[in-house]
C-alpha cells in the first residue's frame, strides 16, 4: 500500500452555523472548527477509525474523499488533488457509503447491484476473491447473504439489509479506496463479523485501501490491520490495534475508564459523558 495514502496538507474545516441555532441568550452558535490548520499523512490497508461521537471521523473522511471542500488546505489522495478532480474520476478513486443513505430508484436490488457492477472500474467482470472460479458479483451477493432481497427494493427492506446491500455496492464499484462511515449500522453481530472478514480480505487481495468508522472496539481489534484513534481535542493516534488501543489511550478519548467500554460501545458522546460524571460522583462518595 502507499506510504502517503493520504495527505491532508495546512487544512482548515468549519460548518457554516444553522440558521436559528441560538444560545439561552438568544445569539447565534457559531461551530467551532472541525480541523484548524491540520497536516498529516497517513498509509493505505485496512484501517478502522474509533473515537467518541462528534470527534471529526466522519468530516475526516469526507474531507479524504473530496466529498467535503476544507476553507484552507489541500487534501491528496493517492498523490492526487482530490477536491479537484471531475466527478467520474473522483469516484473511481474514491467511493463513500454511511448509514442512514436515501435514495429514489424503484428498481430492484438485483438491477441495482447489476448496474453499479457494470458501470464502475470493474466493468463487470471481476473474479471473487474466495474462489476465482466465481464472478465477484455472485460471491458479494453471497457474502451479504443478499438473495433473499434481489427481487425487492430498497424502500421495501430493513436498515440491516440496506446496509449490506451498500457494502456490496462499495466492492462491485471498483473503486481504488472506499471510506465507510458505520456501515455495519443496524446489522446482527455474526453478519457485522463476516462482513469485517470478507472486507479485510477484499482489501488485502485486491490492493483496495478501506478506512471503516464503527463503534465495536472489540471488532476493530479483532479485524483491523490499523487504527486511527480520534481525540475530543481532534488529536489523532495511529498504530496497530496493540500500540493505539491502550487503556489509557481509550480512556483519553472517551472520557470513561476502558473497562466500562467494553459492554457500551453503542453509547452516544453524551450518554459517555454523564457515564464519566456518575464515576466521579461515586468516587468522591467514597473517599
Amino acid at each position: 500500500m502507499s506510504v502517503n495514502f493520504i495527505e491532508f496538507n495546512d487544512i482548515s474545516f468549519t460548518y457554516p452555523a444553522v440558521e436559528g441555532d441560538v444560545d439561552a441568550e438568544g445569539k447565534q452558535i457559531v461551530p467551532s472548527p472541525v480541523f484548524d490548520h491540520f497536516t498529516g499523512a497517513l498509509p493505505g490497508g485496512f484501517v478502522s477509525l474509533i473515537g467518541p461521537n462528534g470527534c471529526g471521523k466522519s468530516t475526516f473522511m469526507l474531507l479524504a474523499s473530496g466529498r467535503l471542500l476544507p476553507q484552507n488546505g489541500k487534501v491528496s489522495l493517492f498523490g492526487k488533488d482530490i477536491a479537484s478532480l471531475p466527478e467520474g474520476e473522483k469516484n473511481l478513486l474514491a467511493s463513500v457509503i454511511y448509514q442512514n443513505m436515501e435514495f429514489e430508484s424503484e428498481e430492484k436490488v438485483s438491477q441495482l447491484l447489476s448496474y453499479v457492477y457494470a458501470n464502475g472500474a470493474l466493468k463487470g467482470k471481476a473474479a471473487g476473491i474466495l474462489n476465482e472460479k466465481e464472478d465477484l458479483l455472485s460471491e458479494v451477493i453471497n457474502q451479504f447473504e443478499l438473495s433473499p432481497v434481489l427481487n425487492h427494493g430498497l424502500k421495501e427492506i430493513s436498515k440491516g439489509e440496506i446496509q449490506r446491500v451498500l457494502l456490496a455496492f462499495s466492492l462491485l464499484y471498483g473503486s481504488t479506496s472506499i471510506f465507510m462511515d458505520e456501515p455495519l449500522f443496524a446489522m446482527e453481530q455474526k453478519q457485522k463479523e463476516s462482513a469485517l472478514a470478507y472486507l479485510k480480505d477484499f482489501s488485502k487481495k485486491t490492493k483496495t485501501t478501506i478506512y471503516i468508522s464503527m463503534h465495536e472496539l472489540d471488532l476493530t481489534r479483532k479485524y483491523a490491520e490499523s487504527v486511527l484513534l480520534f481525540y475530543p481535542n481532534r488529536d489523532m493516534s495511529f498504530g496497530t490495534p496493540e500500540e493505539v488501543m491502550t487503556p489509557e489511550d481509550l480512556e483519553k478519548a472517551y472520557g470513561v475508564p476502558a473497562a466500562m467500554l467494553k459492554n457500551q460501545e453503542d453509547m452516544t458522546r453524551e450518554e459517555l459523558e454523564q457515564a464519566a460524571e456518575a464515576v466521579l460522583r461515586v468516587q468522591k462518595t467514597t473517599k
